[in-house]
């Protein structure tokens, strides 16, 4: 009984930075009487929510939104991950290849949407490119830093016992900078889920970044806060997602043996 209180305890401190905001948020508007078309009210938004989930107009954006940055987020993965073992482990390919993704990596993604419209065109394309680079970069750099911190004993070791190429990346390179890995999968989806956004509000017209622009040009401001917040909800449950991983077992040996 005495843990499930103290599980409620936690579980309720963890909203009152929440409860906090909201009441601030009413308690301004009614203090200096800030009229719904500058800054809605708290249940101006909860209508704009239930209006926008009954036309379908919340999930059609939101699975828009899932959509470009899933396969921008998984391509970036795909490629970065591998380069990034490369680069950690082989000194002839960072040297070749790290002065270029640092000259790249500082270029913010949304300088690339007048080139991604060009090349692209309007649609999902142009935002998958987006999220695939301000995915790709900052990736790599994660994954280097965590074959670097691989301590040359284990693969000492591991070259005694005859793993070598393939052998030695999968069973010690890679379970080793798990850690690393990890903690840049969970920087870079936010990193992602932000430019999705900023994406969507020029390059597309669909998704949460859409829906907050086209409601900003209707005056609709319940339906912009609205928005932020979906955008807000569904960024906390992807972090999340990704933090459970570093709870896996091998995650958590790799770490301590590090």
């Amino acid at each position: 009984m005495q843990a499930i209180f103290e599980m409620a305890m936690n579980r309720l401190k963890s909203f009152l930075g929440f409860i906090m905001i909201i009441l601030l948020w009413y308690g301004a508007r009614e203090i200096f009487a800030i009229p719904s078309y500058i800054l809605p009210g708290p249940m101006d938004v909860v209508n704009a929510l239930v209006e926008m989930a009954r036309s379908g107009q919340l999930f059609d954006s939101a699975v828009a939104s899932l959509f470009r940055v899933t396969w921008g987020f998984y391509l970036a993965v795909a490629t970065a991950v591998p380069l990034g073992l490369a680069m950690g482990r082989i000194w002839k390919v960072r040297q070749v290849l790290n002065p270029v993704i640092q000259f790249l990596r500082p270029i913010s993604p949304l300088a690339w949407i007048p080139m991604a419209l060009m090349w692209f065109g309007i649609g999902d394309k142009p935002a998958i490119f987006l999220i695939y680079l301000s995915a790709f970069f900052p990736m790599v750099v994660f994954t280097v830093s965590g074959v670097a911190g691989i301590k040359g004993t284990f693969l000492r070791v591991a070259e005694n016992f005859g793993l070598k190429g393939w052998q030695l990346y999968t069973k010690v390179i890679l379970p080793a900078a798990l850690p690393e890995i990890i903690v840049g999968l969970r920087i870079t989806l936010g990193t992602a889920w932000l430019v999705i956004v900023a994406a969507e509000m020029i390059a597309v017209k669909s998704g949460l970044g859409y829906l907050i622009i086209d409601a900003r040009n209707s005056l609709r401001m319940d339906k912009v806060v609205a928005g932020m917040l979906i955008i807000g909800v569904i960024g906390l449950v992807l972090d999340h997602l990704i933090r459970l991983l570093e709870r896996l077992p091998w995650v958590e040996w790799s770490r301590m043996r590090r």
